[in-house]
């Protein structure tokens, strides 16, 4: 068991964080962190995107933001989720995601419906977000990826 928290990119850890990588078969899957960054400042999705890391004993293990519509209850995305490619297959991704999903239920009380996508071809993730309990709604976003949802209480 992991002691991973999440705390936003911030000027005091952004340099560390894009030191963050994933293996070169996996660059195509998820947004580096600058582009995390860009995203965060242009808003291209929704009202709000959020960019975080995650750290396990005072360093950074990965990445992820969430896009959303600020006191909604279904529109909470996560995206650029990644683990560095050093510590994957480890079990950190199973537990930063289940990290990810109670700090989203504590941080947006009023979030019922928590959303993702993946692409077609990642297999592991695909297979990570159905164990956690995702659903595919058997549509796809405008890039052709699968859409996956999450109800919570």
């Amino acid at each position: 068991m992991y002691d991973i928290c999440i705390k936003e990119i911030t000027k005091n850890n952004w340099e560390e964080a894009f030191e963050l990588s994933v293996h070169e078969s996996q660059k195509s899957f998820v947004p580096n962190i600058a582009e995390s960054l860009a995203f965060a400042y242009i808003k291209p999705w929704d009202e709000a995107l959020d960019p975080y890391v995650l750290y396990e004993n005072n360093r950074i293990i990965g990445a992820f933001y969430i896009s959303y519509t600020p006191n909604s209850e279904e529109n909470y995305w996560i995206g650029g989720f990644q683990i560095d490619k050093e510590l994957q297959g480890k079990g950190y991704g199973k537990q930063a995601l289940n990290k990810i999903i109670e700090y989203i239920k504590e941080k947006h009380r009023k979030c019922k419906v928590i959303s993702l996508t993946v692409e077609k071809e990642n297999e592991k993730a695909i297979d990570l977000y159905e164990k956690a309990g995702f659903i595919s709604q058997n549509q796809e976003n405008t890039y052709q990826q699968p859409i996956y949802k999450l109800k919570i209480e």
